[in-house]
């Protein structure tokens, strides 16, 4: 079990990164004399861990248990503490300290949080635009398709309007033309006198 000194220690903004990705963490070369430089990480479900350690920098880096996967990699040069980590997942979202052993005890003098999101966490702000654009022009087809049956309706009720008065006209014009022909003839009062008939008023001589 470690026993740590704690001096003031500063928490940078949270790191995020999307899951699967690579990320590196630094933190600056606090030792001029060469002295065991560490990596720590506290997450939700576990207590602190040792990553890794390096006692000078451009050696190779000792990996604690649980961290020899070849996930992370530990490396210095004379200014910078190096750890990265690649394709990140959930699991490594916590709060990373780097350090040094000061005799006996570790000092932390730095710390990242460390912030994965899910690859999907951006999904619902993709879809909510996809849905946007995709209901905006379907309200544009909808209007347009709208206009189209409204003037469709107008031309037809306009041709069916014509289609009446034509045969309103035919009708009318058939039923004029056999009232004509139909039409009875009416006698003349004044019938002209057959040459049978003899006015009574006149005789005429047969003889002279």
């Amino acid at each position: 079990m470690f026993s740590f000194t704690f001096c003031w220690i500063p928490v940078s903004q949270p790191l995020e990164v999307q899951s699967g990705k690579e990320v590196t963490l630094l933190c600056s070369n606090f030792s001029s004399s060469p002295t065991l430089i560490f990596w720590f990480r506290v997450t939700k479900r576990a207590k602190l861990s040792c990553i890794a350690a390096m006692f000078k920098p451009h050696e190779p880096a000792s990996f604690c248990a649980g961290f020899q996967n070849g996930k992370f990699e530990m490396s210095s040069n004379l200014s910078t503490v190096f750890l990265k980590i690649k394709q990140v997942d959930l699991l490594d979202s916590g709060l990373y300290f780097c350090g040094f052993k000061m005799q006996s005890s570790p000092v932390i003098v730095e710390a990242t949080d460390l912030v994965v999101h899910d690859t999907f966490i951006g999904l619902p702000n993709v879809m909510s635009l996809i849905l946007g654009v995709l209901t905006v022009f379907l309200i544009t087809v909808i209007v347009c398709l709208a206009v189209k049956i409204k003037k469709l309706q107008k031309g037809i009720f306009i041709m069916i309007t014509l289609k009446k008065e034509e045969q309103l006209f035919s009708i009318l014009k058939h039923l004029h033309y056999a009232a004509v022909t139909f039409l009875p003839k009416t006698e003349s009062p004044h019938r002209p006198a057959s040459a049978t008939e003899v006015d009574p008023d006149v005789i005429y001589s047969s003889t002279r």
